[in-house]
């Protein structure tokens, strides 16, 4: 490729909308631009490498025996009335929905996993068209909330999705460990330091998921990991243990205390004289067409993707002020569990259960109950697992450790969608016996777009990107100064084509410019191998070789060179 040719300039200054170095320097070196916030547009430096790491995986899958297909963007709703168990990919109802001509009702961005359970129950009969695997790398929507970070959280994404499907869970635990060895491999030669954490919400669904994550200090979302033992898991599905504190021995009347404005649990355990985890957090949310109450201890807070997992709804959020003065009576803050209307659903923690004598507030503003106790009170709820897991809690594996959070980007997830899971489909074959037995599956993602954002934020320095040899836009920049002398410009061409010949890719800068400007956005695109043609260079016999990711190059003869390049396109690079 000829830069003087390529569609893109490099930027002085990044956009002031970008806020990572990803996205300032993948900006200021022309691999992305954006037509609004959150549509990316991928420039051909930047499909250069999804196609590189589109390859990787191609190359890992096809080893695995996993088959490429190709499942249509828009989505019939007939297509989506299956549940989703595991949640993979997004959730049932599509990120966009319209209708066509016809009137007919399309979505785009709903699951895969459905689908692709409803384009296999077509095609495998028998346990002799099993087991079968297969996958799709394709641009995916989503519509998350947020800032709109370029390549983590864009509208549009680049994704392989991969299935397998399998006759009983030990070919399915097969599948899932063949996914989890590629991504896995891939990572390890983008030079990411990934592990795999627990993702999962609950386990009624005989689903299991695990979600790929790897270190990013930039990043909003986190890890919860323990200290002393290998327990990790997302912040969406960590669990923890809380100190059980002893009990009253006897339950007390019940008393509402006047506490005008005090809504903060800190303000209003010192207010009455009890300890923080006595008090209750009781929220009211809207789960799709019905509110829910959630009460968890007053030192917790409510983790609302294990109520909505639990709900099984589509949509969650917070009541609104007008709702909870119609249920409780009261102003926000001071709804409680003693009151609530009949047949309001509630959820407690489990961490609530064994309380005796607590603090939760009296639906009625400016009032707090005190010495409430279950069964007495109010009725016992639905005990479950709804807080959220915090650093400096126990550990809910081991009983020694606690949790700590680090930050951490969600690169991709397998989840074990199981035998029963896949049942809801009606995805059965006709077995060794003759008869119908369900077929286990298995779903796969893996964010590419993110892959590249993570790779970015891991290998750069002040000068701009520094790309692992697997993943870079091409194998080795030549650089032609002093092109207007014909003996130079003959020797660029010489050995462009010679490299070319090698099998390597090559961006050759012929362009019409200086010396520091060459160099400079030869070090913000990050190429690995800079091989510099001069006046000089020519009198010497010799080329000028620099490393992306030395601090300074050296003269080498051609045949020199090329060994270099041969090595270094074959060397993998250590994680930070």
């Amino acid at each position: 490729m000829r830069q003087s040719q390529h569609f893109g300039i490099t930027l002085k200054e990044a956009p002031r909308e970008a806020q990572t170095a990803a996205h300032r320097l993948l900006m200021r070196a022309g691999y992305l631009r954006s037509v609004s916030a959150g549509i990316p547009v991928a420039m051909p430096y930047l499909l250069r490498v999804l196609n590189r790491l589109g390859r990787m995986l191609r190359e890992e899958l096809d080893a695995r025996q996993f088959e490429e297909l190709s499942l249509p963007l828009l989505q019939p709703a007939a297509s989506r009335q299956t549940p989703d168990p595991a949640g993979v990919g997004s959730t049932e109802e599509p990120e966009f929905a319209f209708q066509d001509r016809r009137g007919a009702t399309l979505g785009i961005g709903a699951s895969l996993a459905t689908m692709m359970a409803a384009v296999a129950g077509r095609e495998i009969r028998s346990y002799k068209d099993l087991p079968r695997r297969v996958f799709q790398i394709a641009r995916q929507v989503r519509d998350k909330p947020g800032p709109r970070t370029a390549l983590i959280n864009d509208h549009e994404f680049l994704a392989l999705d991969a299935f397998g499907f399998d006759a009983d869970e030990a070919g399915i635990a097969r599948s899932c460990q063949s996914l989890q060895a590629s991504f896995e491999a891939v990572c390890r030669q983008a030079a990411l330091p990934c592990r795999w954490v627990e993702d999962d919400l609950a386990a009624e669904d005989a689903c299991t998921r695990h979600a790929l994550a790897v270190p990013l200090e930039t990043s909003d979302e986190t890890v919860a990991g323990c200290e002393a033992c290998a327990y990790a898991a997302s912040r969406r599905a960590a669990r923890s243990r809380l100190e059980v504190f002893p009990q009253d021995r006897e339950m007390r009347p019940m008393q509402a205390i006047h506490g005008p404005g005090l809504i903060g649990v800190g303000r209003l355990a010192e207010f009455i004289g009890i300890p923080v985890w006595k008090t209750t957090k009781t929220l009211l949310f809207r789960a799709d067409d019905r509110v829910v109450a959630v009460m968890v201890r007053g030192d917790c807070d409510v983790n609302e993707a294990k109520v909505k997992h639990h709900l099984k709804c589509r949509e969650l959020a917070l009541a609104s002020p007008q709702t909870i003065r119609e249920l409780t009576g009261a102003e926000v803050g001071y709804a409680g569990g003693v009151g609530l209307p009949p047949g309001l659903l509630v959820l407690a923690d489990h961490f609530t259960r064994e309380r005796v004598n607590f603090e939760c507030g009296a639906n009625r503003t400016d009032y707090h109950n005190i010495n409430v106790n279950w069964g007495r009170d109010l009725p016992l709820p639905a005990f479950g697992d709804f807080k959220m897991a915090r650093a400096g809690e126990r550990c809910p594996r081991c009983e020694i450790g606690s949790i700590r959070e680090t930050p951490a980007l969600a690169l991709g997830s397998v989840a074990k969608l199981g035998i029963a899971a896949a049942g809801r489909s009606a995805l059965a074959h006709q077995g060794r016996d003759g008869r119908p037995q369900p077929v286990s599956m298995v779903a796969g993602r893996l964010d590419l777009s993110r892959v590249v954002a993570a790779v970015v934020e891991q290998h750069h320095d002040p000068a701009g990107l520094r790309w692992p040899p697997c993943l870079a836009p091409f194998d080795v920049h030549l650089v032609g100064l002093n092109l207007e002398d014909e003996g130079v410009r003959s020797e660029a061409e010489s050995i462009y084509r010679r490299l070319r010949a090698e099998g390597f890719e090559v961006l050759l800068d012929d362009r019409d410019a200086r010396a520091g400007e060459k160099f400079s956005d030869s070090d913000l695109i990050g190429i690995p191998v800079r091989l510099t043609v001069s006046k000089r260079t020519l009198a010497e016999g010799r080329l000028e070789l620099k490393l992306r990711s030395a601090a300074q190059g050296g003269r080498v003869r051609v045949e020199e060179a090329l060994v270099a390049i041969r090595r270094r396109s074959r060397q993998p690079i250590d994680p930070p």
